[in-house]
């Protein structure tokens, strides 16, 4: 006996649904539009995709920032131009721990922007950072601001790349030599302990291994070249490490003369092996608590 229509719409009716149902669960979610109103700091998160508000940024104040002068002022030049629309620069900051890499980028965002308000513009630059790990969701991040009528810094602290690693193809395609490339808004700051993002080991197995061992190496080197702006920071001086503890004494409005903490600021110093920004910053947390004086909030 065949079976009749209304006998075999009910299986094939539920059929359809169970495959509707698999298909939803296995399509990406959908990535809701972002309100970029709502602050000038985000971090992109991924899982789900999304741009998550900093209502305060963890930052330093510009003046704090002691024996990177050239660098500070190039940076900021090349932040003010893209805020203004104008041809700017993807930039790279390199080099020595502790010197204040991540915060310049973090207190020039926040310069320009109070600045342009002094000037009566109406629209506040962005700064979104990402996280290393995420770099291969940068295509995603970049599609959904490429059509807002603000401007973003997309920041990377403390970018590198392992051996086996290949997510910087990602990074390269994004920056220069994809179909959509950069979008105009859109200008990517990172930071590195290594010029060439790459450690050196890496670079010579390349050499070693490789049926082309020149190509094998240009090939992972040429990222940093999608970077037209590099900014070197080097180990400070003495004196310059002493100016920043001042700075961070006087910021905080610390009563406590110069005589005290700089025999004390040197032996932090020499116990640690380095001076730096990061450094002098940990000693005055440390002579702060020492003494129970209060440290002024970051804004």
């Amino acid at each position: 006996m065949t079976p009749t229509t209304s006998q075999t719409a009910d299986p094939v009716h539920a059929l359809l649904v169970r495959i509707a149902d698999a298909l939803d669960r296995i399509a990406p979610p959908r990535i809701p539009t972002p309100d970029f109103e709502v602050a000038d700091a985000f971090v992109w998160q991924t899982e789900p995709p999304r741009f998550s508000p900093v209502p305060h940024v963890n930052r330093v104040d510009m003046d704090l920032l002691q024996g990177i002068d050239r660098v500070r002022d190039q940076l900021v030049e090349n932040t003010e131009r893209f805020a203004r629309g104008l041809p700017a620069n993807n930039a790279l900051l390199w080099g020595a721990r502790g010197m204040g890499k991540s915060s310049l980028v973090k207190a020039s965002h926040a310069y320009i922007n109070g600045k342009r308000a002094a000037e009566g513009a109406a629209s506040r630059l962005k700064l979104v950072e990402i996280h290393r790990e995420d770099i291969e969701s940068l295509p995603i991040l970049m599609s959904l601001v490429r059509a807002s009528s603000h401007r973003f810094i997309v920041f990377c602290d403390d970018l590198s790349f392992d051996a086996d690693d290949t997510s910087y193809k990602s990074l390269k395609a994004v920056l220069e030599g994809g179909i959509e490339g950069r979008p105009d808004n859109v200008i990517f700051y990172a930071t590195s302990n290594r010029r060439h993002l790459l450690p050196r080991d890496m670079m010579e197995n390349e050499r070693s291994t490789a049926i082309n061992p020149g190509e094998a190496v240009e090939e992972k080197v040429s990222l940093s070249d999608r970077f037209g702006l590099w900014l070197g920071f080097h180990k400070c001086s003495q004196d310059e490490y002493l100016a920043m503890v001042a700075g961070y004494v006087a910021h905080h409005g610390l009563n406590v003369d110069e005589a005290t903490w700089r025999p004390q600021a040197l032996e932090w110093a020499t116990t640690r092996g380095a001076r730096s920004g990061r450094t002098a910053w940990q000693f005055v947390q440390d002579l702060a608590g020492r003494l129970a004086l209060p440290l002024k909030a970051a804004e």
